[in-house]
């Protein structure tokens, strides 16, 4: 089962993949609703360690445990009619908590310069997920989707900031 987005934001391509890669951003795009925190100690690393495995734990407003996450974040670079197509996958797992219960997590997000505007971004996303509770999780975490699109727009202009010399590296492929 899927779960897809496709929207464009306010912010550059550059911007937007900043934002893919920090687990911070990715943790405000929750808000109050959900919060993530690191599993581990020291809290939330600035950047989403590529090729290695994070784990973080989820609670709704940060009362209620809701279960925790193992995070695969790797990424690549391909081309698309329009150009450069950066892809941010996560591919772990939930661990505790209801969506424990799926046998498939994987989590692509893909972001490129909008069409006729570079200074927006097309943002794609989509969610696979599998199982025998798959159906019964498919439309809380459809809703979800929704309230991830509504934080994105309403975030995607703060993301822009200047570039220091490790922003402006190229990603990983």
């Amino acid at each position: 089962m899927r779960i897809l987005l496709k929207l464009v934001i306010d912010c550059d391509a550059d911007a937007a993949w900043r934002a893919l890669n920090s687990p911070r951003a990715v943790a405000e795009l929750y808000g109050s609703l959900v919060r993530l925190e690191s599993a581990e100690p020291g809290g939330l690393p600035t950047r989403w360690e590529l090729g290695t495995d994070a784990v973080v734990d989820m609670s709704i407003g940060g009362i209620l445990p809701i279960g925790r996450q193992l995070i695969h974040a790797s990424d690549r670079i391909t081309q698309d009619s329009r150009g450069q197509v950066r892809i941010f996958r996560d591919s772990g797992i939930p661990l505790t908590g209801p969506l424990a219960s799926l046998d498939v997590w994987d989590h692509q997000l893909a972001v490129s310069p909008a069409p006729g505007d570079p200074a927006r971004t097309f943002w794609r996303e989509r969610l696979t997920i599998g199982g025998r509770s798959a159906p019964l999780l498919w439309p809380g975490l459809w809703a979800a989707w929704q309230w991830r699109a509504l934080r994105i727009r309403a975030l995607a202009p703060t993301w822009a900031h200047d570039l220091d010399a490790t922003d402006a590296a190229a990603p990983s492929v």
